[in-house]
């Protein structure tokens, strides 16, 4: 046992994400003064993923500026971060983490683990210029790659694949994406926005083409040489990117009995089934609109990260997002808010700026998509977070203004 924590107050943070960052300077801010650890897996303190496949891919973006504090901010404030330290064991009963060939005592415990890539399809097992991109190291594998005139395949036209293909192509690559789903983005947005983004990539030569997946795969020296599909297409490639969707990491977490179901299934304050432990971010489900969600948002991981931290201190109250999304790709900002889900109407909406899409079930505003539109979007998260009733028929009305109606709402 490691006798550095024994005996006093401690709470242990499993993962060094932004949920992670995000308890602990929440557990910081809200006077909790007790011995604070976060262990994460990879040599690197919290980082950003997003940017990865974008700004850092893209090599506008710096490794330290990925950070979400410099390394010495931690230590500052009484956080140690210990890096390249896979928490392998929770034991419930003794309550002691496992990490490398020492226990930990904990008092408390958060459980901030994210998400893992989809295992690679078969065919692509133990070839070379095969990638995924979940991580720095991956990004870093990955950007050698990214030289004019390598043809790249993207599998997956989710948006990692999509933004991946965009940073791409402006780089000069020939780029296809495979999407196995009728249309990319099928799992997120609805068909009118799938066809902007597919229009988007058309208009910058690269090649989509959805309803269609591998069939084979042929190798040359041990290194993916070319790819056929299931129609009989075959594609010469370079590279691969694998962007076909990831899973909550909650392996730890069933090991040690606590309930899971797509994620570490948490109620609202992010309490597990196992007394004395949390989790938040990507790797937690969560009861949301009367049905289990998990959400994999940077909004996500603060929000809940916080909702959990303040339960952790005595201050409980109840997580009730209102989820925002966003994607970069070429001079396209989408962005989201609110969630879709069940949506059985959509009123497209342009602007002199852009465009918007806006879902509706039952006849009431869920959620919008804004293409290159800040001004609807804004309007649309404080409409949602206000708790506004929108109808169909007031949005598609011919002078609809989202703004003024925000204002009306406000008022």
């Amino acid at each position: 046992m490691d006798q550095k924590h024994a005996g006093e107050d401690h709470i242990c943070i499993v993962g060094a994400g932004q949920a992670a960052a995000s308890l602990a300077l929440r557990l910081r801010h809200g006077g909790y003064s007790g011995a604070l650890t976060l262990f994460g897996d990879e040599p690197h303190p919290p980082y950003q993923r997003p940017p990865l496949s974008k700004a850092y891919l893209k090599r506008e973006w710096t490794v330290d500026r990925l950070y979400l504090r410099p390394a010495e901010f931690w230590s500052g404030i009484g956080v140690d971060v210990v890096t390249g330290a896979p928490v392998t064991a929770i034991d419930p009963v003794a309550r002691t983490l496992q990490v490398g060939g020492r226990k930990v005592a904990w008092t408390k415990l958060a459980l901030a683990t994210g998400t893992r890539p989809r295992p690679l399809p078969p065919e692509f097992a133990g070839l070379s210029g095969v990638y995924e991109l979940r991580g720095l190291a991956d990004a870093d594998r990955l950007e050698g790659e990214i030289r004019p005139g390598r043809r790249l395949l993207v599998l997956g036209g989710g948006y990692v694949g999509l933004e991946t293909a965009a940073v791409a192509a402006k780089a000069g690559l020939v780029v296809t994406v495979v999407e196995r789903a009728a249309r990319i983005l099928e799992r997120v947005a609805c068909a009118e926005t799938s066809d902007a983004i597919r229009a988007l990539h058309a208009g910058h030569g690269v090649r989509i083409l959805e309803g269609r997946s591998v069939a084979g795969v042929e190798a040359r020296d041990g290194t993916v040489a070319a790819v056929t599909l299931d129609d009989g297409t075959r594609l010469e490639v370079d590279a691969v990117l694998v962007g076909i969707g990831v899973l909550p990491r909650d392996e730890l977490a069933r090991a040690a009995g606590i309930t899971c179901e797509n994620g570490i299934v948490v109620d609202v304050h992010g309490r597990t089934s196992m007394p004395g432990t949390w989790a938040a971010g990507d790797c937690a489900s969560f009861p949301f609109q009367g049905l289990p969600t998990r959400l994999e948002s940077v909004q996500n991981a603060v929000d809940q990260a916080e909702c959990a931290a303040d339960d952790m201190l005595g201050h409980a109250r109840s997580y009730a997002p209102v989820p925002w999304f966003w994607s970069d790709q070429y001079d396209m900002k989408l962005q989201i808010v609110g969630l879709n889900r069940g949506y059985d109407a959509v009123v497209r909406r342009r602007s002199e700026r852009g465009e918007s899409l806006w879902y509706f079930r039952a006849g009431r505003m869920i959620a919008v998509d804004a293409l290159n539109d800040a001004r609807t979007y804004m309007a649309a998260k404080k409409l949602l977070e206000a708790g506004a009733v929108l109808t169909l028929d007031e949005v598609a009305a011919e002078g609809f203004d989202p703004v003024a109606r925000m204002k009306r709402a406000a008022a």
